[in-house]
């Protein structure tokens, strides 16, 4: 593991997280990783979807980098500028929908850990710390809009990362992405234990065939796509 990626480790655990704020996970550490290896500087301007407590966000901006966060939760929107406070890094902390918070900018990176839990209701959860996780029947609802969108929100050359479960199709990512004219593939894996979010709908994701009855760990993959 790289410095970068030690360093957020350091990180997480001096972090403000309000209750129902998504809190750093495997997930987050797997996509400050990637993070870790992409060139970074005081020239390079980046968006993360979806800033949580803003580790991510705040990582990016300790290496130089002009930061923008969105997250749709003021919980998480105010956890990111106190922790930016906290940590005395420059932060552009905005709450609402993303592609409405960003018309008219590109950008040099974007990084994303979105809602990508599969779960019963057809929309997403509009509060609670659920918003951070459930993503509809297949886990897509997030995922797909930031397919649809990324390509007009890189700058020319610039570069996307969103981590996600295996479980909603890495395949279908790629090629929604290279779709939109972005060169996509799988960079990095994990393997992790359920959690509890998944335990606890075990049986529904059985009957949706998104689960074996033995299973009992998920794949988490980063994506990595550039804007041609």
């Amino acid at each position: 593991m790289s410095s970068t990626a030690l360093t957020l480790g350091n990180l997480t655990g001096g972090l403000v997280a309000l209750p129902s704020v998504y809190r750093p996970q495997a997930d987050t550490h797997l996509l400050a990783e990637a993070l870790a290896r992409e060139e970074l500087g005081p020239r390079t301007s980046v968006l993360e979807i979806g800033t949580g407590t803003g580790a991510l966000a705040l990582q990016a901006a300790r290496r130089g980098a002009t930061v923008t966060a969105v997250d749709v939760s003021w919980p998480a929107v105010a956890s990111a500028r106190m922790n930016a406070l906290l940590h005395r890094l420059s932060l552009c902390v905005l709450h609402g929908d993303f592609r409405a918070r960003t018309v008219g900018r590109r950008f040099d990176l974007i990084m994303a850990n979105p809602p990508y839990v599969p779960a019963p209701g057809m929309t997403s959860p509009s509060r609670g710390p659920q918003r951070a996780w459930d993503a509809g029947p297949d886990g897509r609802l997030m995922i797909d809009r930031i397919c649809a969108t990324a390509s007009a929100l890189l700058r020319p050359g610039g570069t996307l990362l969103m981590v996600h479960s295996g479980m909603c199709g890495a395949e279908e990512t790629v090629d929604r992405l290279a779709g939109a004219g972005l060169s996509a593939q799988v960079t990095a894996k994990a393997s992790v234990p359920w959690g509890p979010v998944l335990r606890s709908r075990r049986s529904w994701l059985e009957r949706q065939g998104l689960a074996s009855e033995a299973e009992e760990r998920e794949e988490l993959v980063v994506i990595r796509a550039q804007n041609l």
